[in-house]
């Protein structure tokens, strides 16, 4: 029935289930680009100290289960149904689906998280936002620390037209006198931030105070195994987080030692995932779906070119063209060919929108096709590859989704997914 906006339904929610977001200590998680990969590796650095981690992010790649995991197991369909059944009983007091104040899909599915984590008894859980931050369904936890770790231009027509406007929407999940930490972001968007951390009384750290670096440079950056300059800030986010939740909840000495090392061994894909196909070659697959992922990718696309010497071919799907620009003027500098498939969402571009996009210098082919044709058995890909290019699949997460599925002859909940509608 589509998403809405404002906590109100959702604290009426949670308080029929018995308010189960208090029943542990949070991290939340905010910001338009890399709040999953931080999310991981903040449940790596915190499992790693002993603590029972519930992790709570969206979209699924896969299974509807991803959403919600304890100590990295997701839920199963059994129980997603078993939840089902008790929040539709709780919400019956609400009217009935597709009623103004019954709960949407997000909602309940963060009823769900909550209700889990309580359950299993989580020592703490990390929490990522949905779309935006201030009306976030999310946005009823008292967090220990809270993170914002990007702001760009995307979801422009639910969230505002510029990084400021954008930025204060992030700025929603600043509780009172509750550290936040600023990842990597445009000067404009952290002076929103810290207004609002201001107002609250809120301490902030920014990652370039923390670790001594000018502007978006990463040199001084914790490292980790996930590929990328911009996994780089958000390791930083993520450990400058871990050490103040630490210091908050008290009990455990926070070990930097042992989380620098979390962060090597950090779960967590399509982030510029290699995938070995049955007949040796590989196709990297990565969720980069916007302006601000299509400034991270060009650098591992350029560092690709290097390492092959040849120009990739690139499967890209995208959901609006607003999305869609930014992506294929990045992609059009380094793909010798495109190959456009459409995701399964509402939203997805069409091909005729995805051939507009793309810029009028671009000399290599350009074609229209299917995940269906293109990976038509678990393993394969129908792409012939004469000069050795590789094979980069981006452009959307549900894209990625679909492609993994494909590859491993995975059934997929690519059709369990948040409806976004627009504001009307």
């Amino acid at each position: 029935h589509g998403s809405k906006f404002g906590i109100d339904r959702m604290r009426l929610l949670a308080d029929a289930v018995g308010n189960p977001q208090n029943d542990f200590p949070i991290v939340h998680i905010a910001g338009t680009n890399g709040k999953g990969s931080t999310a991981a590796m903040l449940e790596s650095i915190l499992r790693a100290h002993g603590l029972r981690v519930g992790l709570y992010t969206s979209p699924h790649l896969l299974k509807l289960g991803e959403r919600v995991q304890v100590n990295r197991a997701p839920l199963s369909d059994e129980e997603i149904c078993a939840e089902t059944d008790a929040l539709l009983a709780a919400a019956a007091r609400f009217g009935k689906p597709g009623d103004e104040d019954f709960p949407s899909f997000f909602e309940l599915m963060t009823a769900a998280a909550f209700r889990h984590f309580s359950r299993e008894r989580c020592g703490a859980a990390v929490v990522e936002t949905g779309l935006g931050g201030r009306l976030d369904a999310t946005n009823i936890v008292v967090p220990a620390v809270s993170v914002v770790t990007s702001v760009g231009l995307d979801h422009t027509e639910m969230l505002g037209n510029t990084l400021a406007e954008i930025a204060r929407e992030k700025a929603g999940i600043v509780k009172p006198g509750v550290p936040v930490v600023v990842g990597l972001m445009p000067e404009e968007a952290e002076r929103e931030i810290r207004a609002t951390a201001r107002e609250r009384r809120a301490d902030v750290f920014s990652v370039r105070e923390v670790f001594g670096n000018e502007k978006s440079d990463t040199k001084n950056f914790p490292e980790t195994n996930l590929f990328g300059v911009c996994q780089r800030g958000n390791a930083a986010a993520a450990l400058t987080a871990a050490k103040i939740f630490f210091e908050k909840i008290g009990g455990i000495r926070f070990d930097e030692t042992l989380a620098r090392r979390a962060l090597k061994c950090v779960a967590w894909r399509a982030r510029w995932e290699k995938i070995e196909l049955a007949d040796g070659r590989r196709i990297v697959v990565d969720v980069a779906h916007n302006a601000e992922g299509a400034a991270a990718i060009a650098s591992s696309l350029e560092t690709l070119v290097r390492e092959t010497g040849a120009r990739p071919q690139i499967i890209t799907g995208v959901l609006g063209a607003e999305r869609a620009r930014p992506l294929l003027e990045v992609f059009s500098k380094y793909a010798a060919a495109l190959h456009f498939v459409r995701p399964k969402q509402e939203r997805a571009c069409s091909f005729d929108e995805l051939r507009r996009c793309v810029p009028a210098g671009f000399r290599g082919s350009v074609s229209e096709t299917s995940v269906e044709a293109l990976f038509p058995r678990a393993g394969t890909c129908s792409l012939e590859t004469p000069r050795g290019e590789a094979i980069v699949a981006a452009g959307s997460c549900y894209l990625a989704g679909e492609i993994i599925a494909a590859l491993e002859g995975a059934t997929s909940d690519a059709a369990l997914q948040d409806k976004i509608l627009p504001k009307k």
